[in-house]
């Protein structure tokens, strides 16, 4: 059975509501890694795996465990980029799909939004995580998981 593999240092409260519920109703082995405590409901499917502090101590875990099939929810890119390379699959906790081919776009732009932060250009942060982002990141993670139940 695919295991979900959660970067949730910086995961929203809302999404991991939405992974808990569903690794309930699924079954499907749940791992939240962080290098902090969560509180996370008892569960015999969700667990949290704290990891010393450290610079990416939590994706260097989740890059340790992660299996072909298994997926990662993460906006980390090069935690992304490695999960990919272990053919894991991986979407964003807002939703969307980052692929070997889309994930070369998404690092461009994070390298050019840096640079314009760098020469002092104002370019703002992220939207704020609401109702249409928790949506669409749990019609992802259901996408996922019919997938998954249907190759057991």
């Amino acid at each position: 059975m695919p295991t979900l593999w959660i970067d949730a240092d910086a995961c929203p409260r809302h999404a991991r509501e939405v992974i808990v519920r569903a690794a309930e109703r699924t079954q499907t082995p749940t791992r939240f890694v962080a290098n902090h405590r969560l509180p996370l409901p008892p569960s015999a499917w969700v667990s949290a795996l704290a990891v010393p502090g450290g610079f990416d101590a939590a994706d260097d875990a989740i890059v340790d465990r992660v299996a072909p099939g298994d997926l990662v929810v993460t906006a980390d890119l090069p935690l992304a980029e490695a999960a990919l390379a272990r053919e894991a699959e991986v979407i964003t906790n807002r939703g969307e799909a980052l692929t070997r081919d889309s994930i070369r776009a998404q690092v461009q732009m994070r390298d050019f939004m840096e640079t314009l932060r760098a020469s002092g250009e104002h370019t703002g942060g992220p939207k704020p995580y609401g109702d249409v982002e928790r949506r669409t990141f749990a019609n992802a993670l259901d996408r996922w998981l019919t997938r998954a139940q249907q190759r057991r």
